[in-house]
Order: structure tokens, then sequence, then C-alpha cells
């Protein structure tokens, strides 16, 4: 019940007004736009993420596990784009994706705090709306 509800909100509420300003070529703070290949339909889908660059890697703790449509068409392609802050305006980056099963969720909340204060209000979000955390590394190509 809890998954279906946040779901619904993030759809439909909190999701859209970071999409519109990643499309207008805005890169809202403390935001990141992941892009993966739908797993039935083979296309681009985008859903909006806390920035968790740290060199080259992309760290993501997924709220809903395997229940969010962003992991499970990464394990299907693991091939991402990461659509990122770079100074006002935002760029592209590619990377592989890996799910990490054996990662403690919450202690990895903990270090991105750690190493991103900025982080620390969306690892809050994950934390309360989360049901099944799961950690998602994105390495980023050259």
């Amino acid at each position: 019940m809890k998954h279906r509800i946040v779901h619904l909100l993030q759809k439909y509420l909190l999701n859209p007004p970071i999409k519109l300003l990643f499309a207008i070529g805005v890169a809202p703070p403390g935001y990141a736009l992941l892009e993966t290949t739908g797993r039935k339909t083979g296309k681009p889908r985008r859903t909006p993420v806390g920035d968790g660059r740290i060199g080259q890697q992309f760290w993501i703790v997924a709220e809903h596990g395997m229940k969010a449509g962003y992991v499970r068409n990464v394990a299907s392609n693991p091939h991402v784009r990461l659509k990122m802050r770079d100074g006002l305006r935002a760029r592209w980056y590619t990377g592989t994706a890996h799910l990490l099963s054996d990662d403690d969720p919450r202690e990895r909340q903990r270090w991105l705090a750690n190493q991103l204060p900025r982080s620390s209000g969306n690892a809050a979000a994950v934390r309360l709306f989360g049901t099944q955390l799961l950690t998602v590394r994105i390495d980023l190509d050259d």
C-alpha cells in the first residue's frame, strides 16, 4: 500500500516539475535525470534521482528496489545515461549500472550523506518513503 501511494505521488506530483526543469535546460540542484531503456518497449525512460555523483561513479539508493521501473529496466539493460548539472546547465553522461543486492543501502546512504552533504535531504526522503531499499552504482564512461 505504501509503495502504491508513494508511486502515485512521485509520478504525478513530485517528478513532473523536475523533469520539466531538465527539459528546458535548467538542472535543479541536488538532482540528476536517469535515462534507462524500457525493458518492454525499448524506448528511453527518464526518472529524476538524487545527485549521487562521486568521481566517476554515481550512486542511487532505490526506494522500492526491484519494484521500481527504472531498476527493472537496468536489470534488463545496464547501459544508462545521466543528465547532471555542469555549472548552471546540464549535460548527458553515459555509464553502466550495477544492482548491488549485497550492499547495505542504509549504510550507503550514511556514506553518501558524508560525501555529499547536499544529498542528506534526498536520503531522508528515501528512508521515509522507501519500502525495499536497493543500492545502484553507475560507473560513468570517460
